[in-house]
């Protein structure tokens, strides 16, 4: 009877033994077959991606039509800010078109330079007298960050090949989510100043009564007579300074060439030659920097008593003159190392200093100008394919820019809302750091998966 019951357990115990195998086998099976479907998914939608990079770098498709009128609401939302919006140009390309990472970097070169143009040739021409009838752009903090600012770029596109996309994304996405939240509460306070402000004229006008409109007529008078003189007050000195650093650091550009030894001269793929030219931007930027602060300090000593010295935002003291250089030269190593304008990072630095949001809208697209068309003469030079896909995203972002500034400037005209600019660079990084951290994040994960190298690595 015991060896009965004692073989019953036994039997019993084999039977769970195997029921147990089977279902742990059961669930090793659907954990093995899942790992691979998720690869599978990925590499589907990776396929995909590339057979509609194969046919729309062809033959117009509907992607690239959907991908061209994204585009357009990006660069309308963007150009408001003064900023590239290449950080939503490269996802929608990636995403919605289909297009790889080196050919969408080079289309949005072109889609900057093309909104960039549109905002500078509005920004130009149009005068506030909020700001004593001059132009919008402020030729100084230009001046003093486009130096840093190329040579920052160059720096960061170095990184960019050392770093990990891992760390990429992670910088990315913490400095544009910090970068988003600052600029929102600089919108805020913006707001609360402009109803304060708007609050108080309105109750003196109801005190006031038709002595306020007589009043505002008589202020609107010699602004008037002001606008006639600011062709004469241009600063072309000041311009040409600018297009002489552009000119410069595009020579050193073409002299080094690309890490494959193509440029002007030749040179060593990646060698001596290469690095040397490239370090030239060093000294050439402080060079200018340097020069430009003296001028500066110089122009200051002379118009001391000049009624709008108040009105400078470069103050005397070195700290604050060498402000701009070092936020210039932050927001370009950035923006190289997350392949994206440094406009869409030098702006809200701006605004967190205290630079109106008119003037760092403008004066932002202005900077942007130069890097961006910098970027697109050299994809130009070195062989770059889909030009006229080129050109035309170019002039589809050109048309969304101008209307885009129009409407902003007829919004702010009509609600004196100058806060609105600061919203919309905060809608557009915000919208940068989902799209572009999603996507990169996509990527490494798909870089895990496949088991290819994750760390750092050498620039050649």
């Amino acid at each position: 009877m015991k060896n009965h019951s004692t073989l019953t357990w036994f039997i019993l115990l084999l039977i769970i033994l195997f029921i147990t195998f089977n279902h742990s086998h059961a669930r090793q099976t659907e954990s093995i077959s899942n790992s691979p479907r998720i690869e599978h998914f990925l590499n589907k939608i990776y396929q995909w991606r590339s057979l509609q990079t194969q046919e729309n770098q062809l033959k117009l498709a509907t992607p690239v039509v959907v991908a061209g009128v994204l585009c357009f609401i990006a660069a309308s939302i963007s150009s408001a800010g003064g900023i590239g919006g290449g950080g939503l140009f490269i996802p929608i390309l990636t995403i919605v078109a289909g297009v790889d990472l080196k050919t969408a970097s080079s289309l949005s070169a072109f889609m900057v330079t093309g909104g960039s143009v549109a905002n500078v040739m509005c920004n130009l021409r149009g005068t506030n007298p909020k700001f004593g009838g001059k132009t919008l752009i402020d030729f100084d903090i230009a001046l003093l960050s486009e130096p840093c600012m190329l040579l920052g770029v160059s720096i960061g596109v170095i990184c960019n090949l050392v770093f990990p996309e891992w760390l990429i994304t992670m910088l990315f996405a913490t400095f544009l989510a910090w970068s988003t939240s600052k600029t929102c509460k600089n919108g805020v306070l913006h707001w609360k100043m402009e109803s304060e402000e708007l609050n108080r004229n309105g109750c003196e006008t109801v005190e006031n009564g038709l002595d306020q409109s007589e009043g505002i007529k008589a202020t609107k008078e010699p602004l008037l007579g002001v606008k006639g003189d600011c062709k004469l007050r241009f600063p072309w000195m000041k311009m040409g300074v600018l297009v002489l650093i552009w000119f410069s650091f595009f020579t050193l550009y073409l002299l080094r060439g690309n890490r494959q030894g193509q440029g002007m001269i030749q040179i060593e793929p990646c060698g001596a030659g290469y690095w040397i030219i490239s370090s030239f931007q060093i000294p050439l930027a402080l060079i200018f920097t340097a020069w430009i602060l003296c001028k500066k300090e110089s122009v200051q000593h002379q118009a001391s008593n000049h009624e709008d010295e108040n009105q400078d935002p470069i103050r005397d003291g070195p700290s604050n003159k060498l402000m701009f250089p070092k936020m210039a030269l932050l927001a370009g190593i950035l923006g190289g190392v997350f392949g994206i304008g440094g406009g869409m990072l030098i702006s809200p630095l701006l605004l967190h200093v205290g630079i109106a949001p008119e003037v760092t809208a403008a004066t932002c697209s202005f900077m942007v100008f130069f890097s961006s068309t910098m970027s697109a003469f050299q994809y130009v030079l070195l062989g770059m394919e889909n030009t006229e896909a080129a050109l035309i995203f170019a002039i589809i972002c050109f048309a969304a820019s101008f209307l885009g500034m129009l409407v902003v400037q007829r919004a702010i005209h009509e609600y004196g809302r100058s806060s609105l600019i600061v919203f919309s660079v905060s809608i557009v990084m915000a919208l940068s750091t989902i799209l572009m951290t999603t996507f990169g994040a996509v990527d490494v994960w798909r870089n895990y998966v496949s088991g290819k190298y994750m760390g750092f690595k050498l620039p050649c």
